[in-house]
């Protein structure tokens, strides 16, 4: 069975006294949980923060991008190498926010992917469609666009040291959610993806969150899912009882 995980993205939010109180809470409250993982995903400046804080916990930490370079003279990027000196486990690679608002296209991101798999961290790649592309019918092609391009370039071995993220742009930060059975239908089709590229045994060992939307209050039904393994939890991780209840609901 693949364990579940809850990974918190902090997106550009933070202070360092409100992070400290955050921080403090989360880790309080998830020294109950028994089988699922805790995450949290926070901005460059506070990784060395939320080391301190986490350190010797249940929740592991991690950052919201990275370069595809190693080091040069790319002013503004932090390497995936710099990011790993801060403990970090976690990086995401690929959100939405970053393909849609910095033009990462989907041979970026497989870039970015294998930066941090290099320095020794594991990537939580973020695939997922537009409402027009919903709409459209496209769903599939373009998560097995945004797949492939990883395949691709990494074969499908790289995918079982890896966390795959079903993100439906359209409930990211709109309060809709789709429903169990939406998130499942694709979260399914991911899993079939990566069987006929590596194998069932490899496709049955990646875990696969959902992210858009997800409370407290619609966690449980979701993770219920045979194929949804967690969550990348956006504005819910900035309040300790919701990221906390979420995590409950992995646990169960």
């Amino acid at each position: 069975m693949r364990a579940r995980l809850v990974a918190g993205n902090w997106k550009m939010h933070g202070s360092l006294p409100d992070n400290a109180a955050l921080l403090e809470a989360i880790r309080a409250g998830a020294g109950a949980l028994s089988e699922a993982r805790a995450a949290v995903c926070v901005p460059f400046p506070y990784l060395h923060q939320a080391q301190r804080a986490l350190a010797a916990s249940k929740i592991a930490w991690g950052a919201q991008n990275a370069s595809q370079h190693a080091k040069g003279a790319f002013t503004g990027e932090v390497s995936a190498p710099m990011i790993r000196e801060f403990g970090c486990t976690y990086v995401i690679v690929g959100h939405s926010e970053r393909r849609a608002l910095h033009h990462e296209d989907s041979a970026t991101v497989a870039a970015k992917f294998g930066a941090v798999q290099a320095a020794g961290m594991t990537p939580i790649l973020c695939v997922g469609e537009t409402l027009a592309q919903r709409e459209a019918g496209a769903t599939q092609r373009v998560v097995d666009e945004q797949l492939s391009a990883v395949l691709t370039l990494h074969g499908a071995a790289a995918l079982g040291a890896a966390v795959v993220a079903y993100e439906p742009v359209w409930a990211i930060g709109t309060g809709r959610t789709a429903t169990p059975e939406q998130a499942q239908a694709v979260h399914q089709a991911i899993r079939a993806h990566i069987a006929a590229a590596g194998g069932d045994g490899l496709a049955q060992r990646v875990p696969v969150l959902y992210g858009g939307s997800v409370k407290g209050s619609n966690a449980a039904a979701l993770f219920a899912m045979p194929d949804i393994d967690g969550g990348l939890i956006g504005g819910a991780a900035l309040v300790a009882d919701e990221f906390l209840a979420i995590c409950h609901a992995a646990d169960r």
